[in-house]
């Protein structure tokens, strides 16, 4: 039986959300990650190194969770989950994207902020999504507003999300986890500062709640 998103997430309530441009600075950046306590990675697919990323980092790493993020088509899925990607998330959903989803298997964590869209998932089954954009969508309040006619749904808010708005967003009961770029800006990746990278991986771990 596959894994849901809330059993690969264990403990963990921080996900960092990584967009990399070099596919070979995949594996001592989650290395890094993986040291300072963050062991769950989102990968967006928003560069041609995504994936490459992905398969490497399933390969060389495994006490990483890798997954895939900014997945917007059956046809990127299929890639991510072939390459290794463990969960899939996308800023939204479709019925084709929900289809192969199913399809596949695994874990799926598709996007939803408004009421409907949340009432679309719940007829899938699904109570685990992500709250995308976090920030722009109305943020904390947004969120605590939608527990009322939505008891059964947990929330992974990602999208303007930092260090310092990172603790209101866990403080919320319908929030299991959050998304987050700060530890892993592409000035850090392309620096290289794999030291400064687990230090604020650090830093975020603490802050799980």
């Amino acid at each position: 039986m596959s894994e849901s998103f809330v059993e690969l997430l264990g403990t963990t309530r921080v996900v960092p959300v990584i967009t990399i441009a070099d596919a070979g600075s995949a594996v001592p950046l989650a290395r890094a990650l993986v040291a300072g306590g963050l062991p769950v990675l989102e990968v967006t697919l928003r560069t041609e190194a995504g994936i490459e990323a992905i398969r490497r980092i399933a390969a060389e790493l495994p006490q990483a969770v890798v997954g895939a993020g900014t997945v917007n088509t059956p046809a990127q899925l299929r890639a991510a989950r072939a390459a290794g990607a463990r969960f899939i998330v996308s800023p939204g959903c479709t019925e084709a994207l929900a289809a192969a989803a199913a399809e596949a298997g695994g874990a799926f964590l598709p996007g939803a902020v408004t009421a409907s869209e949340v009432l679309r998932l719940l007829e899938r089954g699904i109570t685990t999504m992500k709250f995308f954009p976090a920030q722009a969508s109305g943020g904390v309040e947004a969120i605590r507003a939608l527990a009322g006619p939505f008891p059964q749904v947990s929330f992974c808010p990602t999208g303007g999300i930092d260090r310092d708005r990172a603790g209101a967003y866990l403080a919320l009961p319908n929030v299991i986890c959050i998304g987050g770029s700060w530890m892993v800006t592409a000035e850090l990746i392309d620096a290289g500062d794999w030291p400064r990278i687990t230090a604020l991986a650090a830093q975020a771990a603490a802050a799980n709640g």
